[in-house]
């Protein structure tokens, strides 16, 4: 368990305050009028999230389904959504979507290409206190879609996380091995360490995996988002490796991306063929669904990676406040 956020706004006190038995928890209409990408929203909804995981220190377990906690939620993800909505531009074809995840623009632009060519230590320790949030969740939000499923899609999912949880070792599971990146990398390990200095932008992508696996209405929207998550991993993962071995970073910073690109080039048929392809084979309702679930994974990623090279690019941090040895002027959410 961990401690409250520190609020960043006026929903999220609101949020944080109910928790701690301070305030009763404001009507619906209080997540209106919001920045549906901002911070404060962003943080709100992350909270209500988590008590769904590991839960808060001094919080009770009843908050997970508290109902007036529940309808303020629900307000916050309806903006969320109807906000991504707008963004994505979302259809049917879904072949067409994950072709799409396999083209690689040469030379590429994005942050694992920055990394591994010019990449500073520094920023790559900004990389991990980023992820941190979700990789030492990995795999779990993608859990929730498993009783949803049937049949060959159910058996390949679970398959997939099987590998994902380290194939019944504890020692292996991918969250287990992220923390020992952290630790490698001289960061803490621990669970949402660094949730007070990360940014909306890599929390957005945190809550559209909690999101869409807590609603069986957006089964679909999440099989596309694991499907995209796997796909774009693998290219991915081999650039931060040669970007750590580049820096000389310890062995078990640079395992933990070389497991992803094993893995993820086998998870990736997996998903299309046996997950997606049976999923539609018995619910072909669902193509458009699967899209937006890639669309909408696409384009937070993007926003992430905006932001992580703005703030590089001009020389400061990417976080709300800086780690150690990285510039002392600070990120904007």
């Amino acid at each position: 368990m961990t401690a409250l956020p520190h609020p960043r706004g006026p929903l999220s006190e609101a949020v944080t305050t109910a928790l701690m038995g301070a305030a009763p928890v404001p009507p619906p209409a209080a997540a209106r009028g919001h920045d549906p990408f901002g911070d404060d929203l962003a943080l709100a909804l992350h909270t209500c999230y988590e008590l769904h995981y590991r839960g808060f220190d001094d919080v009770s377990p009843d908050w997970e389904w508290e109902p007036e906690l529940l309808a303020l939620r629900a307000e916050m993800e309806r903006s969320f959504l109807d906000a991504l909505r707008e963004q994505v531009r979302v259809s049917d074809d879904v072949t067409g979507a994950l072709d799409g995840l396999l083209v690689e623009t040469v030379p590429g632009s994005g942050v694992s290409h920055h990394l591994r060519d010019r990449g500073e230590w520094w920023q790559l320790r900004e990389h991990f206190a980023h992820r941190s949030i979700y990789h030492l969740k990995e795999a779990d939000p993608h859990a929730w879609v498993i009783p949803r499923l049937q049949g060959r899609a159910k058996a390949a999912l679970v398959a997939v996380e099987f590998d994902e949880f380290g194939g019944g070792r504890g020692d292996r599971v991918h969250a287990r091995l992220f923390a020992d990146l952290l630790e490698g990398a001289g960061l803490s390990p621990e669970y949402l360490h660094y949730l007070d200095v990360v940014p909306a932008p890599q929390i957005r992508i945190v809550n559209l995996m909690s999101l869409l696996g807590l609603h069986r209405g957006l089964r679909g929207a999440l099989v596309g988002h694991f499907a995209d998550a796997e796909i774009t991993t693998a290219p991915s993962a081999q650039r931060l490796a040669t970007a750590l071995q580049r820096l000389g970073a310890a062995p078990e910073c640079v395992h933990f991306y070389t497991e992803h690109v094993e893995a993820d080039a086998v998870h990736e048929q997996v998903l299309r063929r046996d997950v997606i392809g049976d999923l539609l084979d018995r619910e072909p309702h669902l193509a458009a669904d699967v899209v937006f679930g890639i669309e909408a994974t696409e384009f937070l990623e993007a926003k992430l990676s905006e932001h992580l090279l703005d703030a590089w690019g001009a020389g400061r941090t990417s976080l709300l406040s800086p780690l150690d040895g990285a510039p002392q002027l600070a990120a904007s959410g």
